[in-house]
């Protein structure tokens, strides 16, 4: 990886999630060469990956530059390269772009799209974990209504109308939510020739409520509010299999052909770990994130677990853990005793609209106005880079006061 090789002891980062970045951040240039590498030389915030492929935000009020963000920084490297496997006894990571030796390896990999092994799913459904897929579903979704201008069978229009959402955590739910709203504010705007009762939006959940990591009350709020934004919501309903037509559920059988998947995801495991260091498709670490019964590799984020259960699979438990574990890094080279890493999940919210959210901070459970608030506070605060806070509320601004969202472009790439 063209890398020279000095007296610091090298640092491998695999992954530039929110973990990852935190590491790069903190840990002492004066102890340690960094070496960053991911597939792609942007960070996403993900949280928001749902307002691109719904037209609310463009890919760049999201996405920024790895070397926008670490830049004039001694000691680091990033490299664009895809991980294939690593060498846990020569310490040896081995990738498309060549082979790099580290003293210390961090797995910030993050997760993927877990599709619980239904083949017929991942071939049909749309995922949306990345970036792309965001915009491939933005392009599913416009592409399908000017489909629908040219459709005279008035069956075969509603089936291109029809989108079916799997999944009742925050992504599912903001997803059904943000396409309730341009039904009910955009589209009669835009295609005033078609009849916006035929577009269908279904919301299915495996389990018995929407928000699974949240309150009772804060789920039933969130229910409440996409009924009235007549979403149709399917509890208790597993899916079963899909041939990207018919969807077949415990409670029958819908037809569309836009079947998006935020049903669960999954560590992103590299080849070379021991199955004894897995549990659940991530790998296993002690309170100071070390992969048990390895001296130099450690894992932060959606990637690891720690007992009992792990923490959630979301942004804020990974931003702690990168943080924490550079700071543990540093006291060791100092020669200082380590700390270990505790974590309480102090807020989980969604937002389903406009003015309408839920929040649970500690034991307040608050929705509508307030909760919407917080939601656009929060996340607007851990945007990456002034820019992108900018134009992120910009954006919404403009949205609030007009009713709209703009960013309606199909882009085939």
């Amino acid at each position: 990886m063209n890398i020279t090789n000095t007296n610091f002891k090298r640092v491998v980062i695999i992954g530039s999630g929110f973990g990852g970045l935190q590491v790069a951040y903190k840990l002492n240039r004066k102890f340690f060469q960094i070496v960053l590498i991911d597939k792609k030389n942007y960070h996403t915030f993900q949280p928001l990956l749902y307002q691109v492929a719904t037209f609310g935000l463009e890919p760049d009020s999201i996405a920024k530059s790895i070397r926008t963000i670490i830049n004039n920084y001694s000691n680091f490297f990033l490299r664009l390269a895809q991980v294939n496997f690593i060498d846990l006894k020569t310490k040896i990571i081995f990738s498309n772009m060549g082979e790099l030796y580290y003293d210390s390896l961090i797995l910030a990999t993050g997760s993927q799209t877990n599709f619980f092994g239904k083949k017929n799913i991942e071939k049909f459904a749309l995922p949306m974990k990345t970036l792309e897929e965001a915009l491939n579903l933005r392009n599913c979704i416009l592409q399908r209504f000017e489909s629908a201008l040219y459709e005279k069978n008035s069956k075969k229009q509603c089936l291109l109308m029809n989108f079916v959402i799997v999944g009742g955590g925050p992504t599912g739910v903001e997803l059904a939510g943000s396409l309730a709203e341009f039904k009910s504010s955009i589209f009669p705007k835009d295609y005033p020739e078609l009849d916006n009762k035929k577009i269908k939006i279904h919301l299915i959940q495996a389990t018995k409520r929407l928000l699974d990591g949240m309150s009772e009350s804060s789920s039933k709020k969130a229910l409440k509010y996409l009924k009235n934004m007549g979403v149709n919501v399917w509890l208790n309903n597993p899916v079963k299999d899909y041939d990207g037509k018919i969807l077949s559920t415990n409670q029958g059988k819908l037809k569309s052909i836009n079947v998006i998947w935020t049903a669960g995801v999954k560590g992103a495991l590299i080849k070379g770990l021991k199955k004894k260091y897995l549990a659940n498709n991530r790998i296993k670490v002690d309170c100071f994130n070390k992969v048990k019964g390895e001296k130099n590799l450690f894992a932060i984020g959606d990637v690891a677990v720690m007992k009992p259960n792990g923490h959630p699979m979301i942004a804020l438990p990974a931003i702690k853990q990168g943080i924490h574990l550079a700071k543990n890094l540093n006291r060791f080279f100092s020669k200082k005793q380590l700390i270990p890493f505790n974590y309480h999940n102090k807020i989980t919210m969604a937002i389903i609209g406009r003015n309408k959210a839920v929040c649970d901070i500690f034991f307040l459970k608050i929705s509508g106005f307030f909760a919407w608030l917080i939601w656009m506070s929060i996340h607007l605060i851990k945007i990456v880079g002034f820019r992108n806070k900018l134009l992120t509320l910009i954006n919404w601004g403009t949205q609030y006061r007009n009713y709209n969202k703009s960013i309606r472009l199909i882009i085939n790439y």
